[in-house]
């Protein structure tokens, strides 16, 4: 809010007041001009996203859309990201604009409908912007949580793998297996790593995919497992012989956890293979070495 009172300040306030009476019905202008509020606090206008396209954070939070549901392809918006990734806006963006108002407007007057104008302050809508950063901070966390959990079983394979390793890159290591096929082990998402054998140029025989959840909240650990669920479906379906699914929560119950995810071969604890003396941790890389093919 405060960067938007900010912009406001820069702005000619009659090229905004004309386009909040082009773009925001009559009787809204009233509401917010009778709780002696600006109206641009609640309904963008294309001057005011033009001159700081960052803003448009600012409107989506305060409509409880987090980045990820609101930059899908889906929803057509992708286009829009940069402008509050980055700050920039070119003309495409510019000649979305008013499209773009008009459909933030729409969803704002929903909003004023559901609480009443009645409960409508500054407080008010900072509070509702917060209430999705809030959310959109712990995702952020959660993924950073996950690429750290990648990044140890990528270490843990490297190290494994050693001196068969041929070649390697952030997204593929492969090596030379003992009957002399290069298998190639993926990093990317849904499945987290794949590990695929090729048996002639182009051909392939897909042996196993793991997925990864890094996430430590037990209480969420229902839809972690549903989520490497449908991953390992998904593998299912492409062929992969082997799943296996990585977990950061100790107090995982395996029963649950096999019911949960049917399609999973195995279940492995984190903390159980970044320690090499354990059991899990040697029958991990026993079992990895043999469906790589190394002695």
């Amino acid at each position: 809010m405060n960067a938007l009172l900010e912009t406001v300040r820069t702005l000619s306030v009659r090229l905004i007041d004309l386009e909040l009476s082009g773009f925001v019905p009559e009787e809204r202008l009233r509401e917010m001009a009778a709780l002696g509020l600006r109206a641009e606090l609640l309904y963008p206008v294309p001057c005011l996203l033009a001159a700081k396209p960052r803003l448009l954070a600012y409107y989506r939070m305060l409509l409880g859309f987090s980045g990820k549901e609101f930059y899908r392809a889906s929803t057509g918006l992708t286009s829009f990201q940069r402008m509050e990734t980055a700050g920039t806006v070119d003309d495409r963006q510019l000649s979305r604009l008013p499209d773009l108002c008009r459909a933030f407007i729409v969803e704002a007057e929903t909003l004023v409908d559901g609480v009443g104008i009645a409960r409508i302050s500054r407080e008010f809508l900072d509070d509702l912007t917060l209430l999705t950063l809030g959310p959109s901070l712990r995702g952020g966390s959660n993924v950073r949580r996950g690429a750290g959990a990648t990044e140890l079983v990528r270490n843990m394979i490297v190290d494994l793998l050693g001196k068969h390793i041929v070649a390697q890159s952030p997204r593929e290591i492969s090596i030379l297996n003992a009957a002399g096929r290069k298998v190639f082990i993926g990093f990317a998402s849904d499945p987290d790593v794949t590990v695929r054998e090729e048996l002639q140029p182009g051909i392939y025989r897909n042996v196993a995919a793991i997925e990864i959840k890094g996430g430590t909240d037990a209480s969420n650990v229902h839809n972690r497992i549903g989520e490497a669920e449908k991953s390992h479906q998904k593998a299912r379906n492409a062929g992969f012989t082997e799943c296996w699914t990585i977990v950061n929560v100790d107090s995982l119950d395996l029963e649950m956890a096999r019911r949960e995810s049917p399609s999973t071969d195995r279940f492995y604890l984190l903390s159980m293979l970044i320690s090499k003396d354990s059991q899990e941790c040697q029958e991990f890389r026993s079992r990895l070495a043999s469906i790589a093919g190394i002695p």
